[in-house]
């Protein structure tokens, strides 16, 4: 299995209303995206805020394989969202690495 974080960092237009819009597509991957094994998504409510750097929304989806997580990025559910970000994502941090047990 693969791990994929992701967190993201909104400029001024970013808006509550547009955080549940972007929640709500997020959360629906996993129905939606074959390879999907789990996916959580949520609002960053961290009481460290030194280390918050402005991050406010993250992402984690654990996919079946690699050659899944391969196929999430040019998916058109994912392409959809992406294009959703347009104008305001300020800064995006994303790690992936393989599930060790």
């Amino acid at each position: 299995m693969f791990e994929h974080l992701v967190s993201f960092q909104f400029n001024e237009k970013y808006s509550p209303e547009l955080e549940k819009q972007l929640l709500e597509v997020l959360l629906s991957f996993k129905d939606r995206i074959p390879g999907i094994v789990d996916l959580t998504a949520g609002v960053n409510v961290t009481e460290e805020t030194e280390h918050m750097h402005g991050y406010t929304l993250g992402l984690r989806v654990t996919f079946e394989d690699r050659e899944a997580l391969r196929r999430y990025g040019p998916h058109p559910v994912h392409q959809q969202f992406v294009q959703l970000l347009d104008g305001i994502v300020e800064n995006v941090i994303v790690i992936d690495y393989p599930v060790m047990k």
